[in-house]
């Protein structure tokens, strides 16, 4: 899933990253496109929606094959420095009191079915996002997890991927009488605007048709406009409905509308959980062109088995997730690049406060401080420093245990945050007698039960589950392994917390906004798994939406972060070390330290001898 960090760890973080870039002049062209070019990338988890805004659809599997697929008023080259991308659209700002946005789509910006993107898409897009138009709340059992207001939900109008800033926008934008522009007016001043919408996630006119029945793309987006201005409760329960899943798919669907695109590339075929392929989109006029007729991204979880495809020429381009084996692997292949450095990505455990589990107060009749003496006890009995050892310092011997939820090692602030946040309270090696100590100060009976998620795909995590085991068991706890494989990892994530205690992932960041952390930690965030609810941390983020001086942006920062280690929210472990590597008959291949990684830069690859991808998939094992 997708990390939030700040402008200035991903500053740091560009600068210590080493990336290798070779060039080659083109071989046979059409008007940029390299005809009959072919490029094949391997992934470790399959697309499972396109609608990257939805509660299900926020995840890096997705947001990589979107990359490809859709364009933005903004994009990073490689120094994580923001480009405006006029070709799709410009925005300025033309008010400071109150903050006034105005966006602007540009002429030649469609979809992939000829329908102009215009103001009706970011309509739709804020109003699904914003909350403005919820009128019910999934309630849940607090044992089981399970939805009891389903048919509440059903009735209502309920959009499941609300978005912090997008609340800050109140009133319904305006839309120019061309249809093209559409003004945001904030109710506050907020300090990333610029980076507020980079693009619609979904084409409004296909909502407008597949939701209200509307005859045809006109028609589709009068249909949205008229039920956001009307505040149409009956109109909109079925729109949300279908925004929140209608883009779910796991295999080409058969109404080519659901897979619609905006950029470089469209999808042409789609095979359950071994391949997609996507070809180079003819009606997409803006800046950043595909130079590679056909991209194919192949799911292949196991790290070393992409190795192995890449030496045996069935990928061109691969990613894996970096074990010493996996780097010694690809260090011993020839004819391939390589790219060895830091991801924007750092490994942590998250709690559950609200399954009724043994993290949740609730299991102890309410009693807080009994159950943050269990969450304490947990987090002390991980053995980080054991699991960077091992795991993570032959990638990287530089490699240090990370004690920030928000700023990355190395970054402007991060020393100062380590001092002053409480991540003191945990030592970098695991504290089995603190932690036994806590739980007999608690009066628990032992082992305390933990159902412990990760994929269960990923090498890496299989490891550090059986580490955390079993320091955990000396500290008088029970891990139940409650992981999923890939293709299912993210779904019980996201709506599986019946199902789990604690969970093991990774946060990767897209954007450079200092704001990007409010999900994750915010009472009913979108990435908020655990459930964790604080009146302070959210009126923290409160503050730290609308404040520009970077100064004071630390210190609501570290205020978070104090409330996050007090309330023993979860447990930071280490920044993802990054391997990349690619077949040198690929050249212009620049991964990014932050989402899409290795989907980065593709306007600028070229082919210049044999690649992976002259011929159709075979199904991966």
């Amino acid at each position: 899933m997708k990390i939030r960090r700040s402008a200035a760890a991903v500053a740091a973080l560009a600068a210590g990253v080493l990336v290798l870039t070779a060039c080659s002049g083109p071989a046979k062209t059409n008007s940029g496109i390299q005809q009959d070019s072919a490029v094949t990338i391997a992934w470790e988890a399959p697309l499972n929606e396109l609608n990257t805004s939805s509660a299900n659809g926020n995840a890096t599997q997705n947001a990589v094959i979107t990359s490809l697929m859709d364009a933005g008023f903004w994009t990073y080259d490689k120094n994580l420095k923001l480009i405006h991308d006029t070709s799709y659209g410009t925005y300025e700002k033309t008010s400071d009191n109150p903050l006034t946005v105005k966006y602007t789509l540009g002429a030649d910006t469609t979809w992939s079915d000829g329908t102009p993107v215009d103001a009706t898409d970011l309509l739709l897009e804020w109003a699904a996002t914003s909350n403005v138009f919820n009128n019910v709340e999934a309630k849940e059992d607090p044992v089981s997890g399970a939805i009891t207001n389903q048919d509440e939900i059903n009735a209502g109008v309920y959009f499941d991927g609300t978005n912090p800033s997008r609340q800050l926008i109140t009133n319904t934008p305006k839309i120019s009488d061309d249809g093209k522009s559409i003004t945001f007016v904030y109710s506050k001043q907020y300090a990333d605007w610029e980076l507020d919408f980079q693009a619609p996630a979904v084409p409004a006119h296909v909502v407008g048709e597949k939701a209200l029945g509307a005859a045809d793309a006109a028609a589709g987006k009068a249909a949205i406009v008229k039920a956001i201005q009307d505040n149409d409760t009956a109109a909109l329960s079925k729109v949300s409905k279908f925004w929140n899943s209608g883009f779910e798919f796991t295999k080409l669907p058969a109404d080519p509308a659901l897979y619609l695109s905006t950029g470089a590339y469209v999808l042409k075929d789609y095979a359950e959980n071994q391949y997609l392929t996507l070809e180079a989109n003819p009606k997409y006029k803006g800046m950043n062109k595909a130079s590679v007729e056909r991209v194919t991204v192949r799911f292949i979880d196991d790290p070393m088995a992409q190795v192995t495809a890449l030496e045996n020429g069935e990928v061109d381009i691969i990613g894996p997730q970096a074990t010493a084996d996996v780097r010694t692997a690809i260090e011993a292949l020839k004819n391939v690049t390589t790219a060895f450095g830091v991801e924007g990505t750092y490994e942590h455990v998250d709690l559950v406060f609200a399954n009724g589990g043994p993290f949740d107060p609730a299991t102890y009749g309410g009693d807080s401080a009994k159950a943050l003496k269990v969450r304490q006890a947990f987090l002390k009995a991980i053995p980080r420093q054991q699991i960077v050892d091992n795991l993570i310092k032959p990638l990287n011997p530089d490699a240090k245990v990370r004690n920030s939820f928000i700023l990355l090692p190395g970054s402007v602030n991060y020393d100062v945050m380590v001092k002053e946040n409480g991540s003191s309270a945990y030592s970098d090696a695991a504290d089995v007698p603190a932690a036994k100590a806590l739980l007999a100060g608690a009066g628990v009976t032992m082992p305390v039960k933990v159902r412990f998620a990760f994929n269960a795909d990923n090498t890496r995590r299989q490891t550090e589950f059986a580490l955390i085991q079993e320091s955990a068991k000396a500290a008088g706890f029970e891990l139940v392994d409650a992981s999923k494989p890939a293709a299912e990892w993210g779904t019980l994530l996201q709506t599986g917390q019946d199902q789990y205690d604690a969970s093991l992932f990774g946060w990767q960041s897209q954007s450079t906004a200092v704001t990007e952390s409010d999900a994750n930690f915010r009472t009913g965030g979108l990435n908020n798994y655990g459930k964790y609810s604080s009146a302070a941390v959210d009126s923290e983020y409160d503050g730290l939406q609308t404040e520009t001086d970077p100064s004071k942006q630390f210190a609501y920062q570290l205020a978070i972060e104090k409330d996050l280690w007090a309330d023993a929210f979860g447990m930071t472990i280490y920044q993802f070390p990054a391997i990349q590597a690619w077949n040198k008959n690929v050249t212009g291949v620049s991964p990014s330290e932050i989402s899409p990684t290795i989907f980065a830069n593709f306007w600028e690859w070229k082919t210049t001898g044999a690649t992976a991808a002259s011929a159709t998939p075979t199904p991966t094992s």
